[in-house]
């Protein structure tokens, strides 16, 4: 660098004495080309103007007089113009491409926060619709569940309805048969017997009195089936005394005839719902135990009335043979239509059914009904 700028002041020096010495139109291409060599070795405007000056001085203050040496000042310095030209050139030039450059820059930025703008919107319109298909996937596996269930539900209603009326019809014959089999040969008995006697009558009266006797008997047996229809039908006792006495009632005559042997628990506020929820309990309960002497082969039941989070609970518990808890569509026959006449009955005044059961570990059945809702009805 020291070598190449000594070799330009040298020819610097020369260059400007050349063009002193000549007149003033001289040609000033060799400042030109000495700017060139300037730019060409690195050398700036400042560095130009020192070998400038040092020219000058070398040149000219030594031996001319004052207005020579002014006019030789005034052509050196067009010299040193033309001889800085292409570094002013080179700086213009390049100004006005950093002036490109940052208006290009600027539009590159632009374009780039446009461009990642958008990409943020394609990748959350992606991500929307990933979102929109998935949840038109999980929608269409739920519709198609939901008609699965629908259809499954038809057939199971259909079904349940053919077992409804069968029952229906079964209770309807054994109901007929009772009749005719045991209340109408009562009471043929009856008129058989009142015959005899208007014929003991007529003849003698001996034995009358044992005849009479047989033939209350028959009456009063007649009288104790009416009874026990009408009990099974409908209690009166509920309607007249209250859950409490009704369940007392149905509990004795269900150990009579089943042997197994059963506990009743109640609280007194029990009577202060409505009778349609007083109704659901007693058939519940009744539901149960039969349940427990047909199929549990239990020796034991416990009734439990109780309040529990301003609800009535009613819970059966034996300690029968208990068995795998199926879901209620797939319960064998019986059991499964009574267990949905259970939550049917429930559901209808707000209740809740629920049943546990294990093999070995005996069944729970527990009903729950607001007490909230029936003392406000009872009141209203």
């Amino acid at each position: 660098m020291k070598r190449d700028l000594s070799r330009l002041s040298r020819a610097y020096q020369e260059a400007l004495g050349k063009h002193l010495a000549r007149s003033r139109r001289a040609s000033l291409q060799p400042a030109k080309d000495l700017g060139r060599q300037a730019m060409t070795i690195g050398l700036e405007t400042l560095g130009l103007a020192a070998i400038h000056q040092q020219a000058l001085i070398t040149l000219v203050l030594p031996s001319y007089s004052p207005g020579t040496r002014a006019t030789l000042v005034r052509r050196a310095r067009a010299f040193f113009a033309e001889v800085i030209t292409p570094l002013e050139q080179t700086h213009r030039i390049a100004r006005e491409t950093s002036v490109r450059m940052e208006r290009l820059n600027q539009a590159l930025r632009r374009r780039s926060a446009d461009l990642a703008a958008s990409n943020r919107r394609l990748r959350d319109e992606i991500a929307q619709r990933k979102t929109a298909e998935e949840s038109l996937r999980k929608s269409e596996q739920h519709h198609g569940y939901l008609l699965q269930e629908s259809r499954h539900m038809h057939e199971e209603l259909r079904f349940l309805s053919r077992q409804l009326l069968s029952a229906q019809e079964e209770e309807r014959k054994r109901i007929s048969r009772e009749l005719h089999d045991v209340i109408a040969q009562t009471l043929t008995g009856i008129n058989v017997r009142l015959a005899k006697l208007k014929a003991e009558a007529a003849l003698n009266g001996r034995g009358l009195e044992q005849s009479i006797a047989r033939t209350q008997q028959l009456v009063q047996h007649s009288v104790q089936i009416v009874h026990r229809f009408a009990r099974e039908l409908r209690p009166a006792v509920l309607d007249d005394l209250g859950l409490v006495p009704a369940l007392h009632t149905f509990m004795k005559h269900f150990k009579e005839e089943s042997g197994i042997r059963v506990t009743l628990s109640a609280f007194a506020g029990v009577e202060q719902v409505n009778g349609d929820k007083r109704t659901v309990l007693y058939r519940v309960a009744q539901e149960a135990l039969t349940n427990i002497a047909r199929h549990a082969q239990a020796s034991r039941a416990d009734v439990q009335v109780r309040e529990q989070d301003g609800a009535v609970c009613l819970t059966i518990k034996d300690d029968g043979k208990g068995f795998q808890q199926p879901r209620v569509g797939r319960a064998k026959k019986g059991k499964r239509l009574g267990l949905l006449g259970m939550r049917e009955r429930l559901e209808m005044v707000g209740g809740q059914f629920s049943l546990t059961s294990a093999p070995g570990k005996g069944t729970t059945v527990r009903a729950q009904i607001p007490l909230a809702a029936g003392r406000s009805e009872e009141g209203a």
